[in-house]
């Protein structure tokens, strides 16, 4: 996050995020006059909203998220009786600016990045609504008092990082000449002055060539030594610079405070590498700006040792003056063959981050406690099914089912509904004693 001139510019943050939980099924049964025993008619519960993230092109900031940190859809409602269907949660949609690349916040990991063809991503769905008991009527239990509940929603905290798209990045130390350039080159306008980190945020713009397709070019804040440690605002420059195709290194070449450009672009280079070992891959060229200011034959030896040094090593240099418009022509038409030979594949983060499933019974039982009987009753499909294909009377089958009990969370519920040693539990016309 930057601030400048008393407006804060934000391109990360951190914020919770759920989608809706589903509502529980319904346990009801139909009761009508005459009708003297009436089916189960308990309906399902509504989906929980999914948690979405879109694209909108008129946002180019996350300062929304500065003020708002918790993003919420809609529960489903619990269904009801006569088979009504609960109402369904409503999607939450968060609007985010393109480039804006989505992490699970604990590792780190890509959710999604919404940039070029990714313009709208359920980030999270709902939970799904929960069946009403007139879905669990069978010859053996005709009368079910057992509705599914609802899956709950699904949470996380996420990083938000906007990640600029541009087709060439433009980085330098502080106060070389870059805003000048890029007012001079482009339709952008930002703020030019004499002065260290003028800019403090990524400024786009869009260079037009007379008989070429034009390309967008990037205005990276000034970087310092240090910045791939996150010195000064290292981390929030570069991440800027991750989508860029080409890179223009601007140097003050004139040295007009006292700097050695040779030792700027090796300093840069460096930070660049450290923070991702690609960005060097990439294809760069110099700009030796402020070559209006020069003297006699000052502008001949510091072109000729910029030369020397990184020509052989595939990076042309071109001497220009951002002020007068001297040799930006020429730079901007060897940007554009660059961009060429590049190709128009776009940077893009893959999706790392695999939701993890809940696991949890999808199917619901009851256990109650008849005290007419003086028996404790355990019910539900899943109970049913179990048992049909469980042999019993085998010492594996029973102590399989056994662990079913203890896993599924049966005998907790028996437990604190008050079950003693030697109390019996019945199952579907089956009796069990209880022990420990």
């Amino acid at each position: 996050m930057q601030k400048e001139g008393g407006i804060v510019f934000a391109d990360s943050a951190k914020i919770y995020i759920r989608s809706g939980n589903g509502g529980d099924g319904h346990v009801s049964f139909r009761r009508e006059l005459y009708v003297a025993a009436g089916g189960p008619d308990g309906g399902d519960g509504g989906r929980g909203g999914d948690l979405v993230f879109e694209v909108d092109p008129g946002i180019n900031t996350l300062n929304d998220f500065r003020h708002v940190r918790k993003y919420c859809a809609g529960d489903g409602q619990p269904g009801s009786k006569k088979r009504c269907h609960g109402a369904d949660g409503a999607d939450l949609v968060v609007k985010v600016p393109e480039g804006t690349v989505v992490r699970e916040a604990e590792t780190g990991k890509v959710i999604a990045d919404m940039s070029y063809g990714c313009k709208r991503e359920v980030i999270l769905k709902g939970g799904r609504g929960g069946k009403g008991n007139m879905h669990y009527a069978t010859p053996a239990m005709q009368v079910p008092k057992y509705a599914q509940p609802g899956k709950p929603g699904r949470e996380l905290y996420v990083i938000l990082e906007l990640k600029t798209i541009a087709d060439v990045g433009l980085v330098g130390f502080p106060n070389v000449g870059k805003s000048t350039f890029l007012s001079r080159v482009s339709n952008a306008k930002p703020k030019i002055a004499n002065y260290h980190f003028t800019t403090l945020q990524p400024i786009l713009g869009v260079v037009d060539l007379d008989d070429a397709d034009g390309f967008v070019i990037a205005d990276i804040p000034g970087l310092i030594e240090g910045a791939s440690d996150g010195a000064g605002l290292g981390h929030d420059f570069l991440r800027h610079i991750e989508r860029t195709r080409v890179f223009i290194h601007m140097v003050d070449a004139a040295s007009t405070e006292g700097r050695d450009p040779l030792n700027d672009i090796n300093i840069i280079n460096n930070e660049l590498d450290r923070y991702n070992k690609g960005l060097l891959e990439r294809p760069q060229v110099i700009a030796a700006n402020k070559t209006d200011v020069f003297y006699g034959t000052e502008e001949d030896t510091v072109i000729t040792l910029l030369k020397e040094e990184f020509e052989p090593k595939g990076i042309k240099v071109f001497p220009i003056s951002a002020v007068s418009g001297k040799g930006i022509k020429e730079l901007l038409y060897y940007v554009k063959g660059l961009l060429d030979k590049a190709g128009k594949e776009h940077v893009i983060f893959e999706k790392e981050y695999e939701e993890e499933h809940q696991t949890f019974a999808d199917e619901p039982y009851t256990v109650t406690y008849d005290d007419k009987e003086n028996v404790y009753v355990v019910e539900g499909p899943r109970i049913e099914r179990m048992l049909g294909y469980t042999n019993l009377d085998s010492e594996k089958g029973f102590n399989f089912f056994q662990k079913f009990l203890h896993t599924s969370g049966i005998v907790k519920e028996l437990e604190e509904l008050g079950i003693e040693e030697g109390d019996t539990v019945k199952m579907y016309g089956l009796q069990f004693d209880y022990y420990k």
